[in-house]
């Protein structure tokens, strides 16, 4: 009996360009969304800046940094980071609504 693996990637879903893209293990949204040649707001890809600053619409992700800078409201929201955000299951991310 073999044991289950980890997925080596999630997908990515942009419904507002119609598109999915993988991320492989480890990889941030970010990096995979720059590597697919999607433009993207992004300045200091460590989590303070909030330019890359997206809306979370399904899927779970975990950060590689501490305290990203997000408030507990936008959390709560569904804002997410993509330039430290690893997804941990498939997601569907759009740009921030103004």
């Amino acid at each position: 009996m073999s044991t289950p693996t980890a997925p080596v990637a999630f997908q990515l879903h942009l419904p507002d360009r119609g598109e999915t893209l993988a991320v492989p293990a480890g990889a941030t949204l970010l990096q995979s969304l720059l590597g697919a040649g999607v433009v993207w707001p992004a300045s200091c890809r460590n989590g303070t800046c909030r330019a890359c600053i997206g809306q979370l619409v399904s899927g779970t992700v975990r950060y590689s940094v501490a305290w990203p800078g997000l408030l507990p409201e936008e959390k709560a929201q569904g804002c997410v980071l993509p330039c430290v955000a690893c997804p941990t299951s498939d997601v569907v991310l759009t740009p921030p609504v103004d």
